[in-house]
């Protein structure tokens, strides 16, 4: 048991900052002067629609979200939305292009083909997806509808460390690196993201989408996944997932005191380059993810057995530095260091990781 905060590096639902979380407990009981909590709000009253729309004015200032698109909240998480752009985009040809660098992209291209024809475009699953295609690299359609990819893959370690192009809308599943760095939103016709690991609690997607792009679903679209309504009813088609809205919001405005995106990237780099200095010069672990393709937010590493590797996470854990076992898919450790993480948490795992190698030589 642990009487102070420690060090969680899980893939998500991940840790939040410290500030949004003591200012929640704060506002809990009585948000505002209201004599209710943000949870017990009808998200037709007003005191709701001002959270709601200081948070969505915050997220397109954050993101620099251009007119052109309109930011949704939705429920279903990421995964929801693996059926929600096929349903809403892959109408137009019937087909869609998807690169699968990893689990989660490779799901998204099984939901997909309930709607459509998905072509695929590159698939690394033969080298463990320890690399990201280049672009040069990408077999893309001429009459694809979309094409797809997994901006950063969570269980594998990877990133795309380039926005690809394509001659048709781009799609990204940005769940585990949004608001982590600067994005050129107008390269893309949607980007979703599962709120859990960068920016709220768990139970909400965020999506940007080209407006252009709305109104084409597929008829037997539930309306509940329908872009155009969601725009049409400002993400209030039915409730939505009020209390997540509210914690978006106050995530938002402790990334612009941060510094911003830009802020958020100069501390991801730091705190990346940490561990991955480390890793580079260790005899014991050894990164999982090939240079050039590592991801900055989820750092996958192993040691020479797996026995060593559940000894090191026990005893992590018990230094406070919890959740870093790796997914049941690969084994392994996986140190998850978003947004929230402090750099002082990454600063404390290399040092324990020096003290583990030079106990077990």
């Amino acid at each position: 048991m642990f009487n102070e905060r420690i060090y969680n590096f899980s893939a998500g639902p991940s840790m939040l900052p410290l500030p949004v979380l003591e200012r929640a407990a704060g506002e809990l009981k009585n948000f505002g002067g209201t004599g209710m909590s943000v949870m017990e709000m009808s998200h037709r009253s007003k005191a709701y629609q001002d959270i709601f729309d200081e948070t969505k004015s915050l997220m397109r200032e954050v993101l620099s979200v251009p007119d052109t698109h309109e930011i949704i909240f939705m429920q279903g998480g990421a995964t929801g939305q693996f059926a929600a752009v096929a349903m809403n985009l892959i109408g137009r040809t019937g087909s869609a292009d998807y690169a699968i660098t990893g689990n989660f992209s490779g799901l998204a291209a099984k939901e997909a083909k309930k709607y459509g024809t998905v072509r695929v475009a590159a698939d690394t699953t033969d080298i463990k997806h320890t690399r990201i295609p280049r672009q040069s690299e990408l077999m893309l359609s001429d009459d694809a509808s979309y094409f797809h990819y997994c901006a950063n893959n969570t269980i594998y370690g990877t990133e795309w460390d380039y926005v690809p192009k394509a001659p048709c809308p781009v799609v990204s599943d940005m769940s585990s690196n949004i608001l982590s760095k600067p994005v050129d939103i107008a390269s893309h016709g949607v980007i979703y993201a599962g709120v859990q690991k960068n920016m709220a609690p768990a139970g909400m997607a965020a999506v940007i989408i080209d407006k252009s792009l709305a109104g084409h679903e597929l008829p037997f679209t539930p309306t509940i996944l329908s872009y155009r309504t969601a725009i049409d009813k400002n993400s209030m088609y039915n409730t939505p997932p009020t209390y997540n809205i509210y914690m978006l919001g106050l995530v938002l405005k402790w990334v612009k005191e941060m510094g911003g995106v830009h802020g958020m990237e100069e501390l991801r780099n730091e705190r990346a380059s940490m561990l991955y200095d480390f890793l580079d010069n260790s005899k014991m672990f050894t990164g999982c993810a090939e240079p050039g393709s590592r991801s900055k937010m989820n750092v996958t590493f192993r040691t020479s057995s797996p026995d060593l590797d559940a000894a090191f996470v026990k005893e992590a854990a018990s230094k406070g530095l919890v959740s870093l076992a790796g997914h049941r898919i690969v084994g392994g450790m996986r140190a998850s260091i978003y947004n929230a993480m402090p750099v002082e948490g990454v600063k404390m795992l290399v040092d324990f990781m020096g003290e583990f190698e030079a106990r077990n030589r």
